[in-house]
């Protein structure tokens, strides 16, 4: 069997596009595919597993949407499980279809599992997005985290659920990543133990850490992101920066159409502005730039004890279960 992907990453962070191949997609609309994924599995863990995937790896399924105003449904998904939604890799399926012919510069929709999202392509690889609306739900949550105390921060929806801590923690720094993983994956797991989650039930899934940038970097902070699978953003993350924007509006700390310029750990910048729309929601629009990195023609090879990734079968399904779901489903669509 075969998967051809066409990769990119948006600020540094990677995005990994299905073309053509994968599983047959019966279904249609970004929510039912997703369901569908979900429950098959095998093409996540083929190609965002080592030995074809590493960590940061973030994958995208496009699909024929319910909404007919829309170019594309999509579905994203990393090294542990589906996301809600994700605006860097937003970014990567925008300059992805434009390299394919399929469009051109412009306002696009695209719907996701939560929402139809509105993209801008411009020149040069540039994406401005405008996301699904974000708002703060708490404020001044503390918790405790073994072996670091006391911690605060605030719960936000920017398409993906946060916990955002100010000036707390390691340094926000690349030198720092090591410790500064530890620390939000401790802080995600107390989140988790000690019974919070978001406004709907669902997961704190990213921990966000905001400091001042380091020296050379022209933005208003520098932040590091925690996310699902113990992998940290190397972009300043569209979601969680979505999430941040909500949080300054509540605070009054950020007008309308004001520009909020949030570093990544590596440095490259998102640029954020907001329309509020009552009921302390704000329609976040976030731009950063995707570049498109490669075309590959993955081969899963019926000998190849890794065609499903490393650690696949530890994570739930028998060898005959994995082949039956590939000779069942493979016949993706073409893009």
């Amino acid at each position: 069997m075969r998967i051809k992907v066409i990769d990119s990453h948006t600020a540094g962070e990677p995005t990994r596009v299905v073309v053509e191949g994968g599983p047959k997609l019966t279904v249609k609309g970004a929510r039912a595919v997703r369901e569908l994924l979900q429950k098959e599995d095998w093409m996540r863990r083929s190609l965002i597993l080592e030995p074809r995937g590493h960590e940061a790896m973030v994958g995208a399924c496009l699909c024929e949407p319910e909404d007919e105003s829309c170019v594309a449904g999509v579905v994203f998904f990393n090294n542990t499980s589906y996301l809600n939604g994700c605006l860097h890799g937003t970014m990567g399926v925008m300059v992805t279809l434009a390299h394919l012919g399929k469009i051109g510069e412009g306002v696009h929709k695209l719907e996701t599992p939560v929402g139809v999202i509105e993209a801008e392509l411009k020149g040069n690889g540039q994406v401005t997005v405008g996301n699904v609306p974000s708002y703060r739900w708490r404020t001044g949550v503390a918790i405790d985290v073994p072996g670091h105390g006391k911690v605060v921060g605030d719960i936000a929806w920017g398409g993906n659920w946060f916990y955002l801590i100010d000036n707390l923690g390691p340094t926000v720094c690349l030198d720092n990543r090591e410790e500064l993983t530890d620390f939000t994956w401790a802080v995600m797991q107390a989140l988790e133990k000690q019974g919070y989650r978001g406004e709907d039930g669902g997961l704190i899934d990213h921990v966000e850490v905001f400091g001042p940038p380091v020296a050379g970097v022209e933005a208003d902070s520098q932040n590091f992101v925690m996310c699902p699978g113990k992998a940290y953003d190397r972009s300043p993350c569209g979601t969680g920066t979505s999430a941040k924007i909500a949080c300054l509006a509540a605070s009054g700390k950020v007008a309308e159409g004001e520009v909020w310029r949030q570093a990544g750990i590596l440095g490259t910048v998102f640029e954020g502005t907001y329309r509020a729309l009552g009921d302390g929601r704000v329609r976040p629009e976030v731009t950063g730039q995707a570049h498109v990195t490669g075309l590959c023609e993955w081969i899963l090879d019926e000998e190849d004890p890794f065609r499903f990734g490393i650690g696949a079968n530890a994570a739930g399904a028998s060898e005959e279960k994995e082949r039956s779901e590939v000779e069942t489903l493979a016949a993706g669509p073409k893009v």
